[in-house]
């Protein structure tokens, strides 16, 4: 498992099972779970007109010394998928389409939690696309902590095996000169999506005196571990807090009919 910059990963290239397709143009997370649930890929002159989505379900890994994305399709079965139009945004029509297409689980609906939907946006807020959100339209967005301003999202480390945000990258530039921090989903209090605004549930004291995070060398378990003990947090590595080592067929036999995701 490695953490990786959505930025970082934006460009990298796109290798089918029979065939470069293109590279990662984007990223369209979840906003209640804070998963990657699509890469969007831009294949150039090849499907010009379309908006081309993977499924993290079929990416097979990422090569950073090859600065290569592995997909588990063949550029027939990409040509042939369901076809969404630039311009428009993810419907859930769509996607229901898309994942009968390709076999895929349907995500939505089994992991919500009530806590988690009240997160998502402010009460009356009008969501054209009630769940999807791409990772270069949120960077930029205002983070507040419970008692002010601390900065604004530059980045997102992303999980490269499970395709979970592990953290938002935050710059306090304007507070704390030339200081970055690492702010888990899992402390977001609420979001604001019209006012791009992220409030965390932490205070501005907490953030001050955590870790200051560095582009590189690339992130390690014990700092991660040590940013977690900073703000009383436990691991999402641990069994008893994160799921995601859950197998899927796991997770599809103990509720027929749904999936895990």
């Amino acid at each position: 498992m490695m953490l990786s910059t959505a930025k970082t990963l934006t460009g990298y290239k796109l290798e089918s099972l029979d065939g470069e397709i293109g590279t990662a143009r984007d990223f369209y997370f979840d906003d209640l779970d804070w998963r990657i649930r699509y890469l969007v890929a831009d294949t150039g002159e090849w499907l010009v007109s379309r908006q081309v989505l993977i499924s993290p379900h079929s990416l097979a890994g990422v090569d950073s010394g090859q600065g290569s994305i592995s997909v588990k399709l063949t550029r027939a079965e990409i040509e042939h998928s369901p076809s969404l139009n630039r311009d428009k945004p993810v419907s859930r029509q769509f996607e229901q389409e898309y994942s009968v297409f390709f076999g895929l689980p349907m995500y939505w609906g089994f992991r919500y939690h009530p806590e988690a939907k009240a997160r998502s946006g402010e009460p009356g807020e009008k969501r054209a696309d009630p769940d999807l959100r791409s990772t270069h339209d949120v960077s930029g967005h205002h983070v507040e902590a419970s008692d002010g301003e601390i900065g604004h999202v530059e980045d997102f480390l992303i999980d490269d095996e499970t395709w979970a945000i592990r953290y938002l990258i935050v710059n306090t530039k304007d507070w704390l000169p030339g200081k970055k921090v690492l702010i888990s989903p899992k402390w977001i209090e609420r979001v604001s999506w019209s006012k791009k605004q992220v409030v965390v549930a932490l205070t501005r004291e907490a953030i001050r005196e955590a870790p200051e995070y560095a582009d590189s060398p690339p992130l390690t378990r014990d700092q991660e571990i040590a940013l977690y003990r900073h703000y009383n947090w436990p691991g999402y590595w641990d069994a008893d807090a994160d799921a995601d080592s859950v197998d899927d067929s796991e997770l599809r036999q103990a509720i027929p009919g749904r999936g895990p995701f």
